[in-house]
């Protein structure tokens, strides 16, 4: 049976630089496996390659095409809508590359758009220039609307939150193009060569990578190593298909039926699939 998986990094795969434990054997047996999976992540700070090293020291051994991030997504979709554009840009190195790469001039003045994305060069002098930018016709883009973002040191501000001030300066709206966006979540599907039945949403926001996966149909799997409890679920009112503690827990999941899609009709389990704690699997 073909399936594979997007999977969220920051909560799932590491804290912080802290590996969370199991998630590098889950990994194993994807590569292993030949199961496709990309990495999803709306931190467009770093590059593909910057990413992959970092899980790199951490002991997951990933290439650049396992790494989908919203600058690409962004840059490709910037790219589909006006090639060869033009663009302001709030942000690193991550999305500057991706706009490069995606035939887009990064300039000064007059841009075709505006484009915002995670990073400590915020400031009021850029904020400025982009409120002229904007009300002269330039289209504002986000690369996500996340209102902060997790440091070991704790919360700073996140796109959205830098995306908020230019959108009340302006009155204008920006587009995003990150998780849950089907922009971003689409595209990456479409590099696994799946269906959207045969493709798996990991995460653990429930703002993000669920709601984005059960709004495309895909299957999805909340994991609580992350930013969200098991208390946390009755406050929404969308559900993840499957609840686990970590990707070691699934792992332990998948080992029961040889690492068949067991949330398929048909799926045999050698033994109970309820995991050792609670919660088990979710009805859809």
């Amino acid at each position: 049976m073909v399936y594979g998986f997007l999977i969220d990094m920051d909560g799932v795969i590491y804290r912080g630089s802290e590996l969370i434990p199991g998630s590098d054997r889950f990994i194993h047996e994807l590569r292993t496996r030949n199961i496709p999976f990309r990495f999803l992540t709306n931190n467009s700070q770093r590059t593909r390659r910057d990413v992959a090293a970092k899980l790199s020291r951490m002991g997951i051994e990933v290439e650049e095409e396992h790494i989908f991030t919203c600058a690409m997504a962004t840059a490709r979709f910037l790219a589909q809508q006006k090639p060869n554009g033009t663009a302001f840009v709030i942000g690193e190195g991550g999305l500057l590359t991706a706009l490069h790469e995606n035939g887009y001039a990064v300039v000064d003045h007059d841009p075709d758009y505006v484009v915002v994305g995670e990073g400590r060069t915020f400031n009021l002098e850029l904020v400025e220039a982009a409120v002229r930018m904007i009300m002269r016709g330039a289209k504002l883009i986000a690369t996500n609307l996340d209102p902060n973002c997790p440091t070991q040191s704790g919360l700073r501000p996140g796109c959205g939150a830098m995306v908020a001030m230019l959108e009340t300066a302006t009155g204008t709206k920006a587009f995003s193009v990150g998780k849950p966006s089907p922009v971003m979540m689409r595209a990456a599907r479409k590099e696994l060569g799946l269906t959207t039945d045969e493709t798996v949403m990991i995460g653990d926001t429930m703002e993000t990578d669920i709601l984005g996966g059960v709004q495309l149909g895909f299957h999805t799997v909340l994991v609580l190593s992350g930013g969200t409890s098991k208390e946390d679920l009755d406050g929404y009112t969308y559900r993840p298909k499957i609840v686990v503690e970590s990707l070691a827990e699934l792992a332990e999941m998948m080992e029961r039926t040889d690492w068949r899609p067991f949330w398929q009709p048909g799926v045999t389990p050698k033994r109970d699939l309820r995991p050792t704690r609670p919660p088990a699997v979710l009805p859809s």
